[in-house]
């Protein structure tokens, strides 16, 4: 009886993983795609190039699924000669009917005046016409993965690693935001490369098909420079941001999902000092933390390229000629990229915070980010890439 039940249970698991199999869609958006400044553009002629080719973005139709499904989103990243890490953001247009950084960055519309913060920063904001883009995924690349994973930098490759990885794959459930990626959509990916050699990178959307609740998505900041005539955003540095923004209708079970990253790659630049992130929304205080990271080494054999400088250091170690622990001075590297940051490491996706702000009614809200940050200072470019949206039920 017993031998039965087994058999019955691996029939049904069987057929359900066959069923789930096949109701699955899995959606090829780019594949080997480049994106560098001013470099090659590829062959897909359903790609688009903004911005000298540092943004990439492609027209996708995909099935409706109108009982609700799981999304994932995939994202493989390799050099393609560029030997730094750099910030990166997979987007997609909320809405095309409204001005969106597509159609600022094709000259056709220009920012609204009330999508603007602190004076010159432009589309922060979603503003009457205007929405910003909503990031699917915020990443950075790792210092030169692929391109220089050889034995041309063997040298820097410590014991540890026996070979340095080809490429960076980032995986992430996004199914709160199934309502802007199916039917038709635009998506995009921007990495902040200015070498013509650049970048190449897959990206792939799955759908499970799975019955689920549909969510209602509403952008609010993003603070990403992805076009020409958006600043360095250290607008932290000047005020706190404060939007006071509209609901049309009461939402039931609110979640503010916050995505933040400090730069400035010098010593005491806003990368390698903890800065805190207090976030209010109407007044009170629901997020207040210092995003960093400690472990970046982890990430080290993605990282072919990263600066490398010794150190001395004493190691504890066994002497077996006299069976017994000795103490002894070593050299030993240490790369930049080992080193902790602002909540992430060359090589690292950055997942969004989230915080339940509960039911709301509709009408005027208010959302305010206060970060203490440093302001750019020559070429020291300190800025905080910060972007923010809510999702609720109707």
């Amino acid at each position: 009886m017993k031998f039965k039940n087994i058999i019955t249970i691996c029939l049904l698991v069987f057929c359900v993983s066959l069923f789930g199999q096949e109701n699955n869609t899995v959606v090829d958006v780019f594949n080997k795609q480049p994106l560098n400044f001013n470099g090659e553009k590829g062959s897909d002629t359903e790609a688009h190039t903004l911005q000298s080719g540092r943004i990439v973005y492609k027209k996708v139709t995909v099935p409706n699924f109108p009982n609700g499904t799981d999304v994932s989103i995939k994202l493989t990243v390799r050099s393609n000669g560029d030997r730094w890490d750099k910030s990166g953001s997979c987007f997609v247009v909320a809405d095309p009917k409204l001005i969106s950084i597509l159609d600022v960055s094709k000259g056709n519309k220009k920012f609204p005046k009330d999508s603007f913060k602190a004076e010159n920063h432009a589309g922060i904001v979603v503003g009457e016409t205007y929405q910003p883009v909503v990031e699917l995924m915020r990443f950075m690349t790792p210092f030169g993965v692929g391109f220089y994973s050889d034995n041309r930098v063997k040298y820097r490759r410590p014991v540890y690693i026996p070979s340095w990885e080809k490429q960076v794959v980032w995986e992430h459930d996004i199914s709160q935001l199934k309502d802007l990626v199916s039917n038709t959509f635009y998506i995009g990916v921007w990495i902040d490369s200015w070498t013509a050699e650049g970048y190449n990178f897959d990206l792939q959307l799955s759908y499970t098909n799975r019955a689920r609740k549909t969510l209602k998505v509403l952008p609010l900041v993003n603070s990403i420079p992805y076009v020409n005539g958006q600043p360095i955003p250290d607008i932290f540095a000047k005020e706190p941001l404060v939007h006071n923004f509209n609901l049309n209708k009461n939402a039931k079970n609110v979640k503010l999902y916050y995505i933040t990253t400090g730069h400035g790659g010098h010593s005491g630049g806003d990368e390698f000092i903890k800065i805190k992130n207090s976030v209010y929304f109407d007044n009170a205080l629901v997020l207040d933390t210092i995003p960093w990271r400690d472990d970046c080494a982890s990430f080290r054999r993605f990282n072919p390229t990263a600066g490398v400088w010794i150190k001395k250091d004493s190691a504890a170690y066994y002497e077996y000629k006299t069976q017994k622990r000795a103490v002894k001075v070593i050299e030993e590297r240490i790369a930049s990229s080992d080193l902790s940051r602002s909540n992430w490491c060359p090589g690292s996706s950055v997942k969004p915070m989230v915080i339940k702000l509960g039911d709301l009614k509709k009408g005027e809200h208010q959302l305010k980010i206060k970060i203490p940050a440093t302001p750019v200072d020559g070429d020291k470019l300190n800025h905080w890439l910060v972007s923010a949206y809510l999702t609720y039920e109707e």
